[in-house]
């Protein structure tokens, strides 16, 4: 099924997708330890129904009630998460607690990356529920930046949580409300949010939303690429901006900065990332402090002719730094990239051998070249990772003595460009993740 003109196509899978932490396996015999669920699924669909025109046939949601961890990933789930308009996540502590429900939340969060890359529109698709209530000081980030008020949906509801309510018969009325208001928010996300579908993926290959520490971690995302102004002779201005940070090396297919792509999908990680120019990084052996945070480093192929940059790139190449993951985008559908190819190739190799050759399999895919925004939203999350474990092996355990944390200043992100722009500030405006702070590197700055 297709969308308007300019839309995305209208995923032909289930209305919503309802993610939810089974209670399977915690006791043996009995009724259905999911049993409640499953009635707030078919009360849930009933629901949407009534508020939509759906033809028939169409299935209103998907609830997964096969094997649960352990088992296999099937089909039909794959291919749910990859074509229902809106994911519904059911939070509770158990929820945050499994790897299982992190992978399917990830794996609908990239349908969202890819869209507002595409548009460079944010997708508010996925619609929490209250089972149990978490306190907000124990959600991911990607939970946490949710812009989701729970309290539309009852004041019971937000203190209770839908558990509560469909248990006992003293909150029937309340249950009845939440039911419809969050069929109500459902059926909001599906005609606004637009998410195109995606294609099934591999649940042994894809991380958890959730991560794998307590906490959003922090990731530096840096990008090495002229500005518009600064071009080498002949190169289109098209993939460039005003600032290092607009990059762009995938446009047409991309509206929206490679860095914050890269933040977009880090922030589906539970990283809470920051975006800098590689321009104003230390150049290597001037800084010797231990590192900070993990980093992973954007490199444009078309900055390697000129010569400073070239020199401080291979400069961070020979150094021991393997907390910085580099990655080398490049679109093969790019006509000047194509015709230059070979030269290029040649530059990327003479600067970053290292990167090119050791580590892991995907970092040094990446190093030598990422040809597609495809490739690259599937590696992406690989180079993080490593990077992120190689910062626990060299960051210290505890901050120097006498050191207190610098705050560096906050500054707009690079699609804004005001009269001010050494002092600006990011603010957070999408329902699936916060916009990545921009960070001024200056150390002259107090």
């Amino acid at each position: 099924m297709t969308g308007k003109e300019g839309e995305a196509p209208v995923p032909d899978g289930p209305y919503f997708f309802l993610s939810y932490a089974s209670a399977a396996g915690r006791g043996g015999g009995g009724p259905d330890p999911d049993m409640w669920v499953g009635r707030l699924f078919e009360d849930l669909c009933r629901s949407v129904a009534e508020l939509t025109a759906l033809p028939a046939g169409t299935p209103c949601g998907f609830m997964d009630r096969g094997p649960r961890p352990g088992g296999d990933w099937s089909e039909q789930l794959g291919r749910s998460l990859a074509s229902c308009r809106v994911f519904v996540p059911l939070f509770s502590p158990r929820y945050f607690a499994s790897e299982w429900c992190g992978k399917e939340w990830y794996a609908f969060a990239q349908r969202a990356i890819r869209h507002r890359a595409a548009t460079n529109r944010p997708a508010d698709a996925i619609v929490p529920a209250l089972w149990i209530p978490v306190p907000p000081r124990q959600l991911p980030l990607p939970a946490e930046q949710l812009m989701f008020d729970h309290r539309d949906l009852g004041e019971r509801y937000a203190a209770d949580g839908l558990y509560a309510l469909i248990k006992l018969r003293l909150f029937a009325e309340e249950y009845r409300r939440a039911v419809h208001c969050l069929a109500r928010h459902i059926v909001g996300a599906a005609h606004t949010g637009r998410v195109g579908p995606g294609r099934p993926l591999d649940h042994r290959t894809l991380p958890s939303a959730f991560g794998t520490a307590a906490g959003p971690r922090p990731l530096r995302v840096t990008v090495a690429a002229p500005t518009r102004d600064e071009l080498p002779e002949g190169r289109d201005g098209v993939y460039y901006g005003q600032s290092p940070l607009d990059w762009n090396p995938y446009h047409p297919d991309t509206q929206r900065p490679l860095a914050l792509v890269a933040a977009d999908i880090a922030g589906s990680l539970n990283y809470r990332p920051t975006v800098a120019s590689f321009d104003d990084e230390s150049p290597p052996g001037e800084e010797q402090e231990p590192p900070a945070r993990p980093e992973v480093l954007l490199v444009d192929r078309w900055a390697l002719r000129d010569e400073n940059r070239r020199a401080r790139l291979a400069a961070l190449d020979a150094a021991d730094r393997p907390w910085i993951s580099v990655v080398v985008p490049w679109n093969r559908d790019d006509p000047q990239s194509r015709a230059a190819a070979d030269e290029l190739t040649a530059r990327t190799a003479a600067t970053l051998p290292s990167r090119a050759s050791h580590g892991r399999p995907a970092c040094r895919a990446a190093a030598r070249g990422v040809e597609s925004i495809d490739a690259f939203e599937e590696l992406l999350p690989h180079v993080v990772e490593a990077a992120a474990q190689q910062y626990l092996k060299h960051a210290p355990a505890h901050p120097p003595a006498g050191r207190a944390p610098r705050r560096r200043p906050r500054l707009i992100g690079p699609m804004d460009h005001g009269p001010e722009a050494g002092h600006r500030t990011v603010q957070p405006h999408d329902a699936l993740d916060g916009a990545p702070d921009v960070e001024d590197t200056d150390d002259s700055q107090p």
